[in-house]
């Protein structure tokens, strides 16, 4: 997430004189936030995540459930049989075979309770853990899809909030809710129905609460959906944060700025606890008014019960059992509460979840493209025009033409739409006018798998993965042999410094590869791309952050790696360049010059003055 600060407030908040409150002072950019309606079409659809899993396991889940809730619903009964005809009978005998014998009933259906409860729960759980693993698994692989806009306009914390905490918060929802929900529902008309039967006067009149209470709880619904909404915002503005604090640890050091991030940090925390706090308070809200309805209910029991009593038109017994029911109809409705605010947390996750679900790559194969056969590596760039933003043009008609085999070196100033064109030509944008063709097709007209493929790319900041260093470099193509990996590091030289490691290739090295140096990590990526054999090569000032020593060890290597290759080179450091087959100079998105290093330096112009600007810095 990006923290921006006003005008003047960059200095660190101890220094700030003003009385404005760091929430004043900083505005987050993050996901705007979704409020909408409560959309039942979106609970049928995540709720179709259960449909495989329905099938084979609910029948069995259906028999527990429904033996559990008959098991519940006869204890009552049971006992008003033992108080009105054992314990205290119109006839004043009491019976004790009676009353052993439905002691024995209740402990045996007591123990079935327990047992249908047993099973349901754990098929219950296999079921929700399967939903969880399928959305999680579908989430991650949409999100492998996406193309680079998408991630252009959203932090990694952001990203990350979607696969794990709201796909988390979900798992409560599925495991339990569902289930419960049903539960619930059959005991709620269970109870209806045995209490219209023991006496329909006092039914009716103790669930005449029934709809005040709804009618009350319905004014909370949207409040508590929003703030749920917002929980997941802050939280997710909180993981942002962390993610590029950890990221940019060195440079917050570097600069002092620990005060400052921790600043920010505390404002992101506390808006989180207080949006919490807010949501947990309105959740329990619920609670109150299904008590104080229940109160309401009992009190009508209890004064219109002992009326029915006096008028013979009830028992002891019988008031007992609907005292129980009454006690247990309030159970479920205020769980039906509770669930309905799980409900609602769920679904503010679920639209998150299906927002990103929805997202379509701006970037895809068309209905009718064909895979892209082994290539030459002709280029052809024809008045290609492409903006990141309308009206904000990147390149602005540009025409190319590349021969299969040549190396092309593109140089100009910071902006001039140098690595736009890279990334056209690995097809991670979308041109917005023009065309490229590669061997005379266009690359909209083919699989994207396929032109990726003959594609290869090193990075100036190169991304080592956590694992060995074998399989860092076989990255490039999975089903490489042990030989045919070490090959490609000896031919860029990086064999060497592999052997000296403490297991050689097996070594474990972590995240981003902190624990290598930046040249060892440019010497493993030119391996995995020289592994990966691609027809067309891009190095993306690949050897900008590679010591001179360094940088003369690779040159040997490097004309290895572009032999027979399409090549293009990306660099500020024109030394690096000079013999390249064509030198293209970039300017505001437009091409200045072309030529090769010679040709070029012969005039006096944009090239030459980029030579001289360098050399006076030296």
């Amino acid at each position: 997430m990006k923290l921006e600060a006003n005008p003047g407030n960059l200095t660190s908040s101890k220094k700030v004189k003003d009385n404005k409150s760091i929430e004043d002072r900083f505005v987050y950019k993050d996901d705007d936030q979704i409020d909408k309606a409560f959309d039942w079409t979106q609970f049928t659809r995540l709720f179709g995540y259960m449909k495989p899993y329905a099938r084979q396991m609910l029948p069995l889940v259906s028999v527990m459930m429904i033996l559990g809730t008959i098991t519940k619903l006869t204890v009552p009964f049971l006992t008003s049989l033992a108080i009105d005809r054992a314990i205290a009978p119109k006839d004043g005998n009491t019976s004790l075979p009676l009353l052993y014998i439905l002691t024995g009933c209740v402990i045996l259906l007591y123990l079935v309770q327990w047992i249908a409860g047993i099973y349901r729960i754990k098929y219950t759980n296999v079921i929700g853990q399967r939903v969880i693993y399928d959305l999680r698994g579908d989430l991650f692989k949409h999100i492998q899809k996406l193309s680079f806009n998408f991630f252009d306009k959203r932090p990694a914390g952001s990203v990350l909030v979607r696969v794990t905490n709201d796909i988390n918060s979900l798992q409560d929802l599925f495991t339990n809710g569902v289930v419960n929900l049903m539960i619930d529902c059959v005991q709620l008309a269970g109870i209806m129905i045995i209490l219209l039967l023991i006496n329909w006067k006092l039914g009716l009149a103790v669930m005449v609460t029934v709809p005040i209470m709804f009618l009350i709880s319905t004014k909370l619904r949207q409040t508590i959906r929003i703030a749920w909404q917002d929980v997941r915002l802050k939280n997710s503005r909180i993981n942002s944060h962390l993610n590029e604090s950890i990221q940019g640890i060195r440079v917050t050091q570097a600069y002092t700025q620990e005060q400052e991030n921790m600043n920010y940090f505390d404002v992101m925390n506390a808006d989180s606890r207080k949006a919490w706090n807010k949501a947990s308070a309105m959740n329990q809200g619920f609670g109150p008014i299904i008590e104080i309805t229940g109160g309401f209910g009992t009190l009508i029991l209890f004064w219109l019960g002992a009326h029915l009593i006096q008028s013979g038109e009830l028992t002891i017994g019988a008031l007992v059992a609907f005292s129980t029911y009454v006690s247990n109809f309030w159970d479920p409705i205020n769980r039906l509460g509770q669930m309905y605010n799980q409900l609602l947390v769920a679904m503010a996750s679920s639209e998150r979840i299906f927002e990103y679900l929805d997202e379509e790559p701006m970037v895809q194969d068309k209905p009718d493209a064909k895979p892209l056969p082994t290539i030459r590596g002709d280029i052809q760039l024809k008045k290609v025009i492409f903006e990141y933003e309308p009206g904000r043009a990147a390149l602005k008609g540009i025409d190319l033409d590349v021969l299969a085999g040549q190396s092309i070196a593109l140089v100009g100033h910071t902006g001039s739409g140098k690595s736009t064109i890279i990334n056209l030509i690995g097809r991670f944008y979308d041109i917005t006018s023009g065309q490229i063709t590669i061997d005379g097709r266009d690359i909209r007209d083919v699989t994207l798998q396929s032109l990726r493929e003959q594609i290869g790319i090193v990075l100036q900041d190169t991304f080592i993965f956590s694992g060995t260093i074998r399989d860092n470099i076989r990255f490039g193509r999975l089903n490489a042999s042990d030989e045919e990996v070490e090959a490609a590091a000896k031919s860029v030289d990086a064999h060497e410094f592999i052997m000296k490691l403490p297991r050689g290739y097996e070594t474990e090295v972590e995240e981003r590869g902190s624990a290598l140096s930046m040249g060892q990590r440019q010497l493993l990526s030119f391996a995995r791309a020289l592994l990966a054999n691609p027809r067309i090569l891009i190095l993306d000032e690949a050897t900008a952050s590679i010591d001179t020593e360094t940088e003369v060890k690779i040159q040997d290597a490097l004309k290895i790696l572009l032999r027979g290759r399409t090549s293009f080179i990306v660099a500020h450091r024109l030394s690096t360049i000079r013999h390249a087959d064509k030198i293209v100079v970039l300017d505001h998105g437009e091409i200045k010059e072309e030529g090769t290093h010679h040709e070029l330096t012969s005039r006096d112009g944009v090239y030459n003055g980029l030579i001289e600007a360098q050399f006076r810095f030296l």
